[in-house]
């Protein structure tokens, strides 16, 4: 243990430079769970679900809202595996499934690919870089070629979704980062108005039966994000797809059951529950 442990501080320190991210926050057990997760993936068959290999290691984590938010609005590298929001989670996981597709197993490579993933091509340059929009992460993570966007056939995509966002900058309150630093609202409404227009084909909810359609359309480990008519947002909540006998499910950082869980409804009464959902997106990592 006392070796493992030298190994990951050790790697810890040399990512801090090689990611270009400046202070990387973080505890040791979660420096512990990165290096051991890509052990272990290092040794599964490269058939393997990655996705759902990685997100099933965090079932029954907390749920914790705003573990990327600090308390002086400076914006840092925060690797948090103890507690999970939808957002954050959906992020551990791709980091790491990207990383075993890559065949990169170590923890510099992980804090990387999460660098990647998380600012705006792939640079760390303050709060404004992050991809705070998950439409807008969507969008920037495929243009670095790190995922794809599954928009047909048509149906099951049968409907389309127009953004209109702008609940960040009319809800500055919201965020500890624009309250200590209002000059950046300007800029979030700009990021906001070059995301608006934009349209993407989405399954609605009326169309979430267990069928071949969807079975066809939907692999075990996308990502999914759930549309919504929310004034101001563009995506009400995020997770893994599985696939259960009954249909498809939601693997997701809960804020009802207060953790990671498998939704033990199927994804189709889980959006009838909620009005304000329409729909599903569909995104898939690339090997």
């Amino acid at each position: 243990m006392r070796r493992l442990g030298f190994l990951v501080i050790y790697s810890l320190l040399f990512c801090i430079n090689t990611t270009q991210a400046g202070e990387v926050v973080s505890e040791s057990v979660d420096s512990i769970t990165i290096v051991k997760l890509l052990g272990e993936a290092s040794r599964q068959p490269r058939t393997i679900c990655f996705p759902l290999f990685f997100a099933r290691h965090f079932l029954g984590r907390p749920y914790v809202a705003h573990t990327l938010e600090t308390a002086d609005g400076k914006e840092r590298l925060i690797v948090n595996t103890r507690q999970l929001d939808c957002t954050t989670l959906v992020e551990n996981v791709a980091a790491l499934t990207l990383c075993a597709y890559r065949h990169l197993f170590s923890y510099r490579d992980y804090l990387n690919a999460l660098v990647q993933l998380r600012y705006r091509h792939g640079k760390m340059q303050g709060y404004d870089s992050r991809l705070h929009y998950f439409s807008d992460w969507i969008d920037d993570n495929t243009d670095m070629q790190l995922m794809a966007e599954v928009q047909a056939p048509n149906p099951p995509f049968s409907a389309i979704q127009t953004l209109e966002v702008g609940y960040m900058s009319k809800h500055p309150q919201a965020y500890s980062a624009l309250k200590l630093n209002p000059q950046l609202i300007d800029v979030i409404r700009s990021q906001e108005q070059v995301l608006n227009g934009r349209q993407y084909r989405y399954i609605p909810k009326e169309a979430m039966a267990d069928t071949v359609a969807l079975r066809q359309a939907v692999a075990d480990g996308d990502i999914i994000a759930i549309t919504c008519k929310k004034p101001g947002l563009d995506i009400a909540h995020v997770g893994i797809a599985v696939w259960h006998d009954d249909g498809l499910h939601l693997l997701n950082a809960s804020l009802l059951h207060k953790r990671v869980v498998d939704e033990p409804m199927t994804l189709a009464q889980y959006l009838a529950k909620h009005p304000s959902h329409t729909g599903i997106r569909v995104v898939r990592l690339k090997k």
